[in-house]
């Protein structure tokens, strides 16, 4: 179906075409060109992390880690349930066994409280996932991480240039990993990047990306020729794509200015809406930074959440719940999940939904969104609407 406001919409910031130009007059279309490098020297820098490398898609920065890690038949992932399927796929593909954690009412992130009972001897790694761009309580789980000696990846494809306690995402655990996917708030359609803290993965990193091979040393003269030296892939994108990308992250203080004036105005006027209907909205912990990646509601029930999709749908507004729980998929099942594993889970993701948010969003046309929701009190409880 065709939306009058779609939830989501991609949204150029301006030099995007210009540098397209720029990269096919340079005659350099396939990856690690100039356009790569230079998103790479800007997320490093402003990011303040030792090693930067853009992939195809966050799913292939999650493959990576998993293969930085060695991972094996029997080892275990503790992962959200509340997450996309390639947070976990990435580590399943590779033998690991996933151990699905439940996640927090407020945030709706990994609940850290619980982390200790997921834990066992064949815990090798867990993967936090800053929800909506609003971030895990990350000291907790990296001092009990260390203490059993668990790497942490954080999974930050919400979150990037978000803080906790002053600390940027993607930033604290060993590894982070971005997505730029077209629904993110820097895209380039499909993209990724591969966070490296721990510098000793930065060789390593190197080389499974290039399919293996030493190739990134020898373009910088270290060895003479290069050839197949470990497993890997090609997770390069094009540097068509980077130089979209770089347009981007040049106007990310623009991008997130207006990110921050939509989520503000959602939170604002639909707070006495949430408090007549019952209604929850988004929680962010006066210590973390957000990243104003989507606005939700949480609905007082299923039936609700869905009453009022077909409510804002009957009005051209495109509104969408988001992750089903993943230890009662189908894949999930058979990998051990039942019903009841995750409470917290399988109750949010009944309830949620969220509503249309993209940089391109008018004043005109968040008005007509809040005014829906509003309207929609009626159908809740039986009261009249706002006048």
């Amino acid at each position: 179906m065709k939306f009058t406001i779609p939830f989501n919409l991609p949204s150029p910031a301006g030099n995007e075409l210009a540098y397209i130009e720029q990269a096919i007059e340079r005659g350099g279309l396939s990856g690690d060109g100039h356009f790569t490098k230079a998103c790479h020297a800007l997320l490093e820098k402003s990011l303040g992390v030792p090693k930067v490398l853009l992939t195809t898609n966050c799913t292939h920065a999650l493959e990576m880690s998993a293969l930085l890690l060695d991972l094996k038949p029997g080892d275990e992932v503790i992962v959200p349930s509340f997450a996309f399927v390639t947070t976990v796929n990435a580590f399943v593909i590779h033998g690991a066994r996933p151990v699905f954690a439940d996640v927090r009412a407020d945030t709706l992130n990994l609940d850290e409280r619980q982390l200790a009972r997921w834990i066992t001897p064949r815990t090798k790694a867990v993967v936090p996932l800053h929800y909506a761009g609003v971030a895990c309580e990350m000291d907790p789980i990296l001092a009990l991480a260390a203490k059993h000696g668990i790497t942490v990846i954080e999974d930050n494809a919400h979150g990037l240039y978000a803080k906790y306690r002053g600390r940027f995402l993607g930033t604290m655990g060993a590894l982070g990993t971005q997505s730029f996917h077209e629904t993110k708030n820097f895209t380039c359609g499909e993209g990724g990047a591969l966070l490296i803290n721990d510098v000793r993965f930065v060789e390593r990193s190197e080389i499974l990306r290039e399919k293996g091979t030493n190739r990134s040393r020898f373009l910088r003269g270290q060895v003479q020729k290069y050839t197949w030296v470990d497993v890997g892939s090609s997770y390069l994108p094009s540097d068509l794509l980077a130089a979209y990308l770089l347009a981007q992250l040049e106007a990310r203080e623009q991008i997130q200015s207006q990110r921050r004036a939509i989520w503000g105005r959602y939170a604002e006027e639909l707070g006495d809406w949430a408090k007549f209907t019952g209604a929850m909205l988004p929680t962010v912990p006066a210590h973390c930074e957000q990243a104003y990646h989507m606005f939700y509601v949480l609905l007082a029930s299923t039936a609700q959440r869905e009453a009022l999709i077909h409510h804002l749908e009957q009005r051209g507004i495109g509104a969408v719940f988001h992750y089903l729980p993943l230890h009662l998929s189908e894949m999930g099942r058979k990998l051990g999940g039942k019903d009841g594993d995750c409470p917290v889970t399988e109750d949010i993701s009944a309830r949620l939904l969220r509503l249309p948010f993209h940089n391109r969003l008018t004043a005109l046309e968040q008005g007509q969104v809040i005014a829906a929701v509003q309207q929609f009190r009626g159908a809740l409880v039986g009261a009249p609407g706002p006048p």
